[in-house]
């Protein structure tokens, strides 16, 4: 089957917020959505499921549960039993929930930054301190697990540590020897670890995705995993998500934490998109990626080559590029603003990812080549003045 990934589509007029957040001159290239059709069998899918016309509350087959934990034992090495998955309606409402699960008020929860904007407001939702690690850098902007980071940020009320892997911003894929040192450091200081690895079927060559939990049965059993169809296939808008927890006794107290908060059951479609995805995507994801990586090895030919004062570090994973713009003269305060207002390109601002983003700017490259093309001349031409 061929994939047309250089198709443009038109999605300013379907409510699409990243279409929608700017003035229509304005090119998007900033929140984690690709611009790409989901997968036939997901269409397909969502299509049988809405033309039978009732859509009344879902029920939880197993079979969902299944399709998951044999994919996990496929792609990751990880064996799981389907009773350890748990549907939820987002990771963001994931880890939400975790903190509730495994944190009290005046407690503190550890994180590597810069970070995903709601990885760090977490700790505002349920008052508590935010535990700042800052990810080691090398001279050449690649981006390190720091475990002295770790450990200068852990205080007494250190309760939890929320890790992102694969990164986001900054695109590693942390290898097993540093998942290992960040465990065996968990271990040592009691701390549960949340687990945010919702991009991590987004991996370039040679890279492979270890889920921190399947380092061994200590670590799993005090470990919350969520992943998510969304990132892979396209499905954002669908609200499915997953926790893993294998622990009974911490999935007990997840589920009881997650209360009315979150509602139980995902809704009925996303639900159909998401088994589909599982079952019968992986043909589309081969294709996706093959274009992801030639999009993002011309993204930084082309940094390199004609954006003075920007780089980038070839990310691992993710659809995601971090630009470094410290050494741009930029008649601006800082680069989104600049790149917003002189080129008329949206991106995230660093700034907004903690301590270490200022400067930076993400960049979604998860969009038909001529597109990415577009946002990067505007932003040639806005360097020239």
């Amino acid at each position: 089957m061929s994939h047309d990934f250089d198709r443009v589509i038109e999605r300013r007029h379907t409510l699409s917020n990243k279409w929608r957040k700017y003035p229509a001159d304005v090119l998007p290239l900033w929140v984690a959505d690709m611009d790409f059709r989901s997968p036939e069998p997901v269409v397909s899918a969502m299509r049988e499921r809405v033309e039978h016309g009732v859509y009344g509350y879902g029920f939880d087959d197993p079979e969902f549960a299944e399709v998951f934990a044999d994919r996990a034992r496929k792609r990751y090495g990880w064996t799981i039993s389907p009773e350890a998955v748990v549907l939820i309606p987002g990771v963001i409402p994931g880890f939400n929930v975790a903190c509730r699960t495994l944190t009290a008020p005046g407690d503190g929860l550890l994180m590597q930054v810069p970070v995903y904007p709601p990885i760090l407001r977490s700790p505002g939702n349920h008052g508590l301190t935010r535990d700042e690690a800052p990810l080691g850098r090398q001279g050449n902007g690649r981006y390190v697990a720091d475990l002295d980071a770790l450990r200068a940020a852990t205080h007494a009320r250190t309760r939890a540590f929320l890790l992102c892997n694969p990164h986001n911003p900054v695109g590693r894929v942390f290898t097993r020897e540093e998942l290992g040192a960040i465990a065996t450091f968990c271990l040592e200081r009691g701390l549960p670890i949340i687990a945010d690895e919702i991009h991590c079927d987004l991996l370039y060559s040679g890279q492979r995705h270890v889920p921190i939990a399947s380092l061994g049965p200590e670590v799993e059993q005090r470990t919350i995993t969520l992943m998510a169809p969304s990132k892979t296939f396209n499905l954002a808008g669908l609200k499915v998500s997953v926790a893993v927890i294998p622990n009974a006794s911490l999935r007990e107290r997840f589920l009881a934490a997650r209360g009315d908060l979150v509602q139980a059951q995902v809704n009925i479609v996303g639900y159909a998109a998401a088994l589909a995805a599982y079952r019968d995507g992986h043909e589309w994801l081969e294709a996706l990626m093959r274009y992801l990586e030639a999009n993002r090895d011309y993204l930084g030919e082309y940094v390199s080559k004609h954006l003075p004062g920007v780089s980038m570090v070839a990310p691992e994973g993710t659809y995601l590029a971090w630009l470094d713009c410290r050494g741009a003269r930029l008649a601006a305060a800082d680069p989104f603003t600049f790149f917003l207002e002189r080129a008329k390109v949206a991106f995230n601002d660093g700034a907004l990812f903690g301590p270490g983003g200022q400067g930076f700017v993400r960049l979604n490259f998860g969009t038909p080549r001529a597109l990415l093309t577009e946002g990067l001349e505007r932003m040639r031409q806005a360097l020239r003045g």
